[in-house]
């Protein structure tokens, strides 16, 4: 099951108490003060782990709590500081604070962490206060309090291609051919109804994570259909490839209403590379295919004739695809 919006509560530990204690040692009746501080209270930390995909474990799980730091000891001994609680979230998530909606983080680099709930600091114990007027203080701070937090996570994909296209195109049967993804396949709108995943190998070395998106229809920039749920997932990718059906009653025109539904929704969408993929070209004679695959790239974006269920194209729609990812890098 793919999750990608939860809402989730976190809460850093305690900060551990200072302790009241006096030295006592032999033929020293009366020894000074000797409460040592109590341990700071641990953290709640995000850290961005490529294997996680979704945020489903969190809505199993709304609650996080990291440990409190330990009370302080005599003989000047502090207590241990709580254990920092690291919480793995998937590339892509932006984190917001849940009342105002304000965005607090947007994790996409895989190993980096953020903190998201901050541990008290522990207190003061009784020999801290000792003093030239005061050499027997018998009281010492309590820990400060773990910072407590609502976050609401949201996951944008992020992955090199993004399949855009009108529903059942046939983006999940190409994203099934061209990758070890998996993918629902179906002769219905909207089969796909959430994100996935897959990845492309050229060969040992060069390797393009695709995203299928769910099929968009007009007004999905308003909202409607899937609408705003996954548009926004198209954002993170660097290369766009629109599908589009061959046997469809006006290719052309499919390809308008993909564009102009993403660049409504993002004018810099706009700039992207991209490329269209003419699909289920099995389903129409030779002739017609080329006629359409001219007629889609007469709009100003090279086109690629392909069929899933043959293979053909497929060779040259990773070839291409790859081109662009390299001149997006600047290689």
């Amino acid at each position: 099951m793919f999750v990608d919006r939860v809402e989730i509560e976190v809460a850093a530990g305690h900060g551990g108490p200072g302790s009241v204690s006096f030295r006592r040692e032999k033929y020293v009746p009366k020894g000074g003060p000797d409460g040592g501080d109590g341990g700071r209270g641990g953290s709640v930390v995000f850290t961005v782990d490529r294997n996680v995909k979704t945020l489903l474990d969190f809505r199993h799980r709304p609650f996080y709590r990291a440990e409190a730091g330990e009370r302080g000891h005599g003989a000047n001994k502090t207590g241990s500081d709580g254990a920092d609680l690291r919480i793995a979230v998937p590339p892509g998530t932006v984190v917001r604070e849940a009342t105002s909606g304000d965005v607090l983080a947007d994790l996409t680099i895989p190993g980096s962490e953020w903190i998201a709930a901050r541990g008290g600091r522990g207190g003061r114990g009784n020999a801290r206060f000792a003093t030239a007027t005061r050499q027997a203080p018998r009281h010492a701070e309590p820990g400060t309090e773990g910072e407590k937090r609502r976050l609401e996570l949201t996951l944008k994909l992020i992955a090199d291609v993004g399949l855009v296209g009108l529903p059942n195109a046939g983006k999940s049967t190409l994203l099934s051919r061209i990758t070890r993804a998996n993918p629902k396949v179906g002769p219905y709108p909207f089969t796909t109804l959430s994100p996935n995943l897959g990845i492309a190998a050229l060969d040992e070395e060069r390797q393009i994570v695709f995203a299928d998106l769910p099929g968009l229809i007009e007004g999905a920039h308003e909202g409607k259909g899937l609408g705003h749920e996954f548009l926004r997932h198209i954002e993170r990718t660097q290369v766009l490839v629109f599908l589009v059906e061959a046997s469809s009653e006006d290719p052309a025109r499919d390809l308008e209403v993909l564009r102009g539904e993403l660049f409504q929704y993002a004018e810099d969408l706009a700039s992207k590379p991209s490329l269209v993929a003419l699909s289920k070209v099995d389903l129409v004679d030779e002739p017609e295919a080329e006629r359409l695959r001219q007629e889609l790239e007469a709009r100003g974006t090279e086109a690629i004739a392909l069929s899933s269920v043959t293979g053909a194209g497929l060779d040259s729609l990773l070839r291409r695809v790859w081109n662009l990812l390299e001149a997006s890098h600047g290689g």
